[in-house]
């Protein structure tokens, strides 16, 4: 085997081993000691290949949002309205984590529990997945009619700081010492009726009756 095919099976053995260990610990439980445990790896041919826990880590949180959003757009999304086309999209990011759990508590992590000193980082491996959301609720308010004044482009942006301030109030919970999965099906529980509520916050009100004609139909 040459060097080089050696050297990249050895990565891969680590970043398994990473996998398994952010997969099913908070990034600060973890740690590279397990991480040499799991794979029956040296520290010292860890620190070889890999700066060390903070790259493993970023190295797991980007291979669950490339999977995600991977398994997203393979997806034949037909959106018929937005409601369904909004609960069809969290029922496959649902089932995504269902089917793999590891990624799940890696996701979930870096939402609600992030290591502040990696907060731009996680920004930036985050940026694919929002990107494509992005587009995905603008496909959505195509099946609205918007308020008068309001643009697609305001109700993005409305989106997502919305979205930004979700993840925080539960990032505050997170730091009150609360349980952390009851955090997360808390979390989930909720975010089908926040993203229910954003979009038809943006939608135009229906006009009400005249007065008069109410009246003339007691009398």
């Amino acid at each position: 085997m040459k060097k080089q095919e050696k050297t990249q099976k050895t990565k891969e053995r680590i970043i398994a081993a990473a996998l398994k260990e952010f997969g099913s610990k908070s990034y600060y439980r973890a740690s590279v000691n397990s991480i040499c445990e799991v794979g029956k790896i040296s520290k010292g041919l860890i620190y070889h290949n890999f700066k060390g826990k903070d790259e493993l880590y970023l190295l797991c949180v980007k291979a669950c949002y490339d999977e995600l959003t991977a398994t997203l757009k393979a997806q034949p999304f037909e959106i018929k309205s937005a409601k369904d086309g909004l609960q069809n999209f969290l029922m496959i990011r649902q089932k995504f984590f269902q089917d793999n759990p590891q990624y799940a508590n890696i996701f979930f992590n870096a939402v609600l529990q992030p290591p502040k000193h990696l907060t731009h980082e996680l920004a930036q491996l985050r940026s694919g997945f929002d990107e494509y959301f992005s587009k995905y609720y603008l496909d959505l308010l195509d099946c609205l009619t918007l308020r008068d004044g309001i643009t697609k482009e305001m109700a993005l942006e409305y989106f997502l700081g919305v979205s930004e301030m979700f993840n925080r109030y539960f990032q505050k919970k997170s730091e009150q010492n609360g349980d952390y999965r009851e955090l997360i099906n808390d979390h989930e529980g909720r975010l089908s009726a926040i993203f229910d509520i954003i979009l038809y916050g943006v939608a135009k009100e229906p006009k009400e009756k005249n007065p008069k004609d109410k009246k003339l139909k007691s009398e």
